[in-house]
C-alpha cells in the first residue's frame, strides 16, 4: 500500500436538503429539495471527467441526503467501481452530528424499501446507529472521537483515491478535530491527504491537511443546524 501522505481524499459536502432552507429542525432525516437535486446533478457534470474517472472508492454518510446526493452527484463513479466488485460503502459514522431531528437517520428497514436507493448495501447499520447514544452521542467528545474514527478509517483503506459525501458540522470536525463553522457550499468538493504517513503519527489521530479546492461548487453555504441553533 502506498503511503497516506499520497493518498487524496476528496470530501464533499451534501445537496441543499430541505432544513437547510425551510430551518426547521424537525424535519426527521431531511431529504434534497428539488434545487438540491439539481445541484447533485451539476456535481455530476463537474467530476464526470475527473474525480469519477479516477477515484477508488465512495463513501458515503447513511443519510438521506447524502445517499441522494450520493447517487445523483456520483453515479459514473459507482457504477464503474460496482462493475469491479466494489460497491459504495454506506458509512454510518458519518452521519451529522446534531442530537436533531434533521441530523438523525432513518431505520435500515426504511432505507431499504425506498426504492430511490435499491442497490446500496446498508449492512453496516445497526441498531444503534440512529440512537445519537454512545459512539454516535452529540457531545464534543463524541463527535471528536469520531471524525478521528473516520480519519483513521480512511488512512487504513488501501484505496489511494477515496470520494467521501458528509456533512458540513461532521466535516469540520474530520479536518481540524472540532466545529470551526468555516462555510461549506453544498455539493462543495475539497481535496485532502494525510499530513504524515502512519509510521510517523506520533498521536495516532491520522490528521488531514488541504490540498486544493476543487470548482465543483453547485450551491451556496447554507448553514449547517449548529450554526443555525447558535443563532
Amino acid at each position: 500500500m502506498s503511503p497516506a501522505t499520497q493518498k487524496r481524499i476528496y470530501l464533499t459536502r451534501h445537496a441543499e436538503a430541505e432544513h437547510n432552507v425551510t430551518e426547521d429542525w424537525t424535519i426527521h432525516d431531511a431529504p434534497l429539495t428539488s434545487n438540491g437535486r439539481q445541484q447533485a446533478a451539476a456535481l455530476n457534470q463537474s467530476t464526470k471527467d475527473a474525480i469519477q474517472a479516477s477515484a477508488d472508492l465512495l463513501v458515503t454518510s447513511a443519510l438521506r441526503r447524502t445517499l441522494s446526493t450520493t447517487l445523483i452527484g456520483y453515479p459514473i463513479l459507482r457504477k464503474r467501481l460496482e462493475a469491479e466488485g466494489k460497491p459504495v460503502i454506506v458509512l454510518p459514522q458519518l452521519q451529522e452530528v446534531n442530537n436533531l431531528p434533521c441530523d438523525t437517520g432513518s431505520a435500515r428497514e426504511a432505507l431499504e424499501a425506498d426504492p430511490e436507493f435499491a442497490g446500496l448495501d446498508f449492512s453496516t447499520l445497526t441498531p444503534d446507529w440512529i440512537s445519537k447514544a454512545g459512539f454516535y452521542a452529540a457531545t464534543e467528545e463524541a463527535i471528536a472521537a469520531r471524525a478521528r474514527w473516520v480519519c483513521r478509517w480512511l488512512r487504513s483503506r488501501p484505496e489511494q483515491r477515496i470520494v467521501v459525501v458528509a456533512h458540513g458540522d461532521l466535516l469540520r470536525y474530520i479536518i481540524k478535530g472540532y466545529n470551526t463553522h468555516e462555510a461549506w457550499a453544498n455539493c462543495e468538493v475539497r481535496e485532502y491527504t494525510f499530513a504524515v504517513d502512519e509510521a510517523d503519527d506520533k498521536d495516532g489521530e491520522a490528521w488531514l491537511v488541504p490540498v486544493k479546492k476543487l470548482v465543483a461548487v453547485e450551491g451556496d453555504p447554507e448553514p449547517t443546524s449548529s450554526e443555525q441553533a447558535s443563532l
